[in-house]
């Protein structure tokens, strides 16, 4: 019986010690997000571009954005660093041996820029800039990339519509969603369930 508890001790310290630290953060990481932060982080708009905001930007406006919360970590002129991938250059790079992929030639739509953006940039506070900004910058990005012009005005009547290099890249181009019965069911509980 003494060898019972001198066994039971030790656990009984253990499983203390345990569950009192499950109870701190002793690092401090993590919080439950606010509404508002689940809000700017909810919605993917897809390419048909259904979901995009009212806004506009083109990427004029997109440079001085850029320069000012997007340059420290991508670089100057989109060249990337060690905290961030390079956003301008590397065109063709899923066809040919160039080891650079950018947004130029790895995204089929214009629309993957814009959610990417809006709900992931900056890094140190995501989804904190406007439409009027995330519209901004993803002219400039594509206006670096060649793909639309300076002067073009991004909106959620012109982004989708932008024929990006390697769209016939991605093999589907569209996935393609199974029309049932089921699958619409399952569609409708998700919306019904999603918190607003």
């Amino acid at each position: 019986m003494r060898s019972f508890f001198s066994l039971l001790t030790p656990v009984m310290v253990l499983a203390t010690c345990v569950a009192a630290l499950a109870q701190t953060r002793p690092y401090n990481l993590g919080s439950t997000p606010s509404p508002e932060e689940i809000k700017a982080m909810d919605g993917l708009v897809g390419p048909s571009g259904k979901g995009l905001p009212p806004g506009s930007g083109t990427a004029t406006d997109g440079a001085k954005i850029y320069a000012q919360k997007c340059a420290p970590c991508h670089g100057r002129n989109g060249e990337g660093s060690s905290l961030a991938p390079r956003l301008v250059g590397g065109k063709g790079s899923l066809t040919t041996d160039e080891p650079v992929r950018t947004v130029g030639s790895s995204y089929p739509f214009a629309t993957t820029l814009w959610t990417y953006i809006n709900r992931s940039m900056p890094e140190n506070k995501p989804g904190s800039l406007s439409a009027d900004e995330v519209y901004a910058l993803s002219a400039f990005v594509l206006y670096r990339n060649e793909i639309i012009q300076e002067s073009d005005v991004l909106d959620s009547k012109t982004l989708p519509r932008i024929q990006m290099p390697n769209r016939d890249g991605f093999v589907p181009v569209v996935p393609a969603w199974p029309e049932s019965e089921e699958t619409k069911r399952i569609s409708g509980e998700y919306v019904k369930q999603r918190p607003r």
